[in-house]
């Protein structure tokens, strides 16, 4: 029986919490992400020269009388941030060890708090097979969000996934407005880096998240074990095996897990992605408030 993380003492430590986009932003206005642009809040950024066409109405009057010329006041722009989250719902995930899926669920939703909390819109895209199913639309508040949530914890766990097909079939990308997130052990055959790049092309900031067991970091089987692939739906398929574990064998497996993460990292530091590798018996808030605050998300 999985656990829930989802508490209202989970979300209101969050309470203090924003999102930080490190990018340029041409969101909807609205929001509370300052943009290098000047625009239309109450808050005073600079003056500058009037030029034929600018709105007389913001000439300030008081420097016209003391340098007989005309000056504008410029304001700070503020715009809302689209936050999608992408979570892997493949049998890797969840179906073997629920805790990893409710520790994954609850990842996605502490993201997703933190956009409606800051008055930015969140879609949950759920990975399944080569489509991204989003069950509940753009959520703009509190009150869709935590209709959303509720919801969630019944997610099941079932057969692969296909990041890339998932990430592109998404009718909604949008470009160069928000924040891309993608939750998933990234322990599949399809080409996840392909998917980032094409996120990247639309000039979204990326963060992904890997999700993997404690089983999956420092696995403690010995002898002969039965592997299994959680995701195989043919108990016949190659991909089972029966295998004696010896101590070479684990050490060959911890060299490429490391290998793997190591590559997920690079490949990430080349694009300017953030990229975030934890263990589902890790304290959610260490992660929070530690991993995500180290690599610049949240502020």
């Amino acid at each position: 029986m999985k656990g829930s993380y989802l508490s209202d003492k989970f979300f209101s430590r969050l309470e203090t919490m924003s999102l930080n986009l490190k990018s340029s932003l041409s969101g909807y206005f609205g929001g509370k992400h300052l943009v290098s642009t000047y625009g239309q809040t109450v808050e005073f950024a600079d003056f500058r020269e009037y030029q034929l066409g600018d709105d007389i109405r913001r000439i300030d009057w008081n420097l016209f009388s003391r340098f007989e010329k005309y000056f504008l006041k410029l304001f700070t722009d503020e715009r809302q941030m689209q936050v999608q989250i992408f979570l892997d719902c493949s049998a890797s995930m969840g179906k073997e060890d629920p805790q990893k899926g409710a520790y994954s669920i609850a990842t996605a939703a502490a993201l997703g708090f933190l956009a409606v909390h800051n008055m930015d819109k969140v879609s949950f895209n759920f990975m399944k097979g080569e489509t991204a199913e989003n069950p509940y639309g753009t959520i703009v508040g509190k009150t869709a969000f935590f209709r959303a949530i509720g919801d969630m914890e019944k997610m099941e766990f079932v057969d692969d996934s296909d990041i890339e097909a998932c990430v592109k079939n998404c009718p909604d990308t949008g470009r160069n407005n928000g924040l891309t997130v993608i939750v998933s052990d990234f322990f599949t055959e399809s080409n996840w880096k392909k998917a980032v790049d094409y996120l990247c092309y639309h000039k979204r900031q990326v963060l992904l998240v890997q999700v993997l067991s404690p089983q999956e970091i420092d696995p403690s089987y010995d002898g002969r074990v039965n592997m299994i692939d959680s995701e195989s739906v043919d108990i016949s398929d190659t991909k089972n095996m029966k295998l004696k574990i010896t101590r070479s064998m684990q050490k060959a497996y911890e060299e490429a897990l490391n290998d793997f993460r190591e590559d997920m990292k690079t490949f990430c530091s080349k694009r300017g992605v953030d990229y975030i590798s934890i263990s589902s018996d890790t304290p959610i808030e260490k992660v929070l408030f530690g991993e995500l605050l180290k690599v610049g998300i949240m502020a």
